[in-house]
């Protein structure tokens, strides 16, 4: 069971391009999923990362502060300025372009994880990266939000804030809590957290998707280019960035996979919160599928070369 449960949950990027793809033709499917349950949903999502956490996880982030700390600068300017750029290189409409930045300014996605073990990189780093951007997100995500967003359109930066700390920080310092309270339960949970969650993410992505089908169809095209560019520049610009600082190999795809995926469930649920038009949220929802399956993909030719030699790697 354990294994089945753990293929269901690798084959995550299907699962969002198949009810993001029903969504198109079917959007009634999915209309019930929407409004609270979407935070709700995105709560789950971050009490699930937060009952994997231990105190220990902290301990190794003081331990070996360096790649962390690269991981995070990586994440919190590449992205964002990336966002900023391809919205206004292609004059994307302005709820798209909000939205383009907005994820763009999000943490790190909880699916990297996954997709690091699958590309054989160092998983334990790539943890690591994504739970200290995920806090940092906290700030940073309302702060960079604010600062290049608000070029387009007024931003309550105390309200991205306060919405933030509810939807990420509180279900993590829970599920931390959790962990180290409740072991026995947390140990019955954990098989079927990642199925869970990434069931809610294909949800999350099919109703927004589903909610603006008119917009997705008839002027989608270049918020669809946008998106792909983000996440393609994400991918190799933090490639050769673990490069430039001289990361092993594996470091090198790991923050690459980290900068590439974003936590796309944030960014939806805050352009919903806060952004007075619904089209802001759909360049969220589609970042799901995109950045899934990119990184999918990538880790799959990671995979297949070499391995061993890539294993033993340290520099090269």
């Amino acid at each position: 069971m354990a294994r089945l449960l753990n293929r269901l949950a690798n084959a995550f990027p299907l699962w969002v391009l198949v009810c993001s793809s029903l969504a198109l033709v079917r959007p009634e499917w999915f209309a019930w999923f929407r409004g609270p349950m979407i935070v709700w949903g995105l709560a789950v999502i971050m009490l699930g990362m937060g009952i994997t956490l231990t105190l220990d996880d902290f301990r190794r982030v003081l331990r070996t502060p360096w790649p962390v700390a690269a991981g995070f600068a990586a994440q919190y300017s590449i992205m964002p300025l990336l966002g900023f750029g391809i919205g206004r290189l292609l004059g994307l409409e302005t709820p798209f372009a909000v939205g383009l930045i907005l994820v763009a300014c999000c943490p790190g996605g909880t699916a990297s994880n996954v997709v690091t073990y699958i590309a054989r990189a160092n998983v334990a780093l790539s943890v690591l990266m994504t739970m200290c951007s995920t806090l940092g997100a906290v700030f940073m995500t309302p702060l960079l939000t604010s600062w290049l967003a608000g070029t387009y359109v007024p931003v309550d930066a105390r309200g991205l804030l306060l919405s933030t700390v509810q939807v990420v920080l509180l279900p993590l310092a829970i599920g931390l809590a959790l962990h180290h309270g409740f072991p026995s339960l947390v140990r019955a949970v954990l098989p079927v957290a990642p199925l869970v969650s990434v069931i809610t993410i294909a949800l999350i992505c099919a109703s927004i998707v589903g909610q603006n089908r008119a917009a997705v169809l008839h002027s989608g095209g270049k918020m669809l280019l946008g998106v792909f560019l983000l996440h393609v520049g994400g991918f190799a610009l933090g490639y050769l960035a673990g490069r430039a600082l001289r990361f092993a190999r594996l470091d090198r795809r790991t923050l690459s996979i980290e900068v590439g995926m974003q936590n796309s469930g944030l960014g939806t649920v805050l352009a919903q919160r806060h952004f007075a038009d619904p089209l802001t949220a759909v360049p969220c929802a589609i970042s799901a599928t995109f950045h899934s399956i990119i990184g999918s993909v990538l880790a799959g030719v990671w995979r297949m070369r070499l391995p061993t030699a890539d294993r033993n790697d340290r520099g090269q």
